[in-house]
């Protein structure tokens, strides 16, 4: 098989802020903006990399769940722990020192890992953890 990965989707419950975080902080290209109010999926990613995007959807839209469920996502959304994702860059500092002076919340400073990464995180305006790790040579 010769599989890529296409789109991975995170939740939003504000898609302006939404916009404002991916867009004008971290740089992102839109590629669509489809519906209106808050209930808008706005899809995103680097133009380095026109294959591979963030679908940036309303949380909790899907008419399949129950309103229980419902409830259970946007308080999972409201602790941080639903959605997250991880980002790579090769200027790890730099690219730290951006996202911190937009006053997004640091969860951690760059730092290297036990494992042998270093990398950092932050909170969007949703709540999803946004992790970004530093490419070094061989593990890109």
């Amino acid at each position: 098989m010769d599989l890529t990965i296409h789109t991975s989707s995170l939740p939003h419950d504000d898609p302006d802020a939404a916009l404002a975080f991916y867009r004008d902080i971290l740089g992102f290209e839109v590629r669509s903006d489809v519906g209106h109010g808050k209930a808008r999926w706005i899809t995103v990613g680097p133009a380095s990399q026109p294959e591979t995007s963030i679908l940036l959807a309303p949380a909790a839209a899907d008419p399949g769940i129950t309103e229980a469920e419902r409830s259970t996502i946007l308080e999972m959304m409201a602790k941080g722990t639903y959605g997250w994702i991880l980002l790579a860059t090769h200027d790890l500092d730099a690219t730290f020192d951006k996202v911190q002076a937009s006053d997004a919340e640091v969860v951690q400073e760059p730092m290297l890992q036990p494992y042998g990464v270093r990398d950092c995180a932050f909170r969007d305006p949703a709540g999803n953890l946004v992790r970004i790790r530093e490419l070094r040579s061989g593990t890109e």
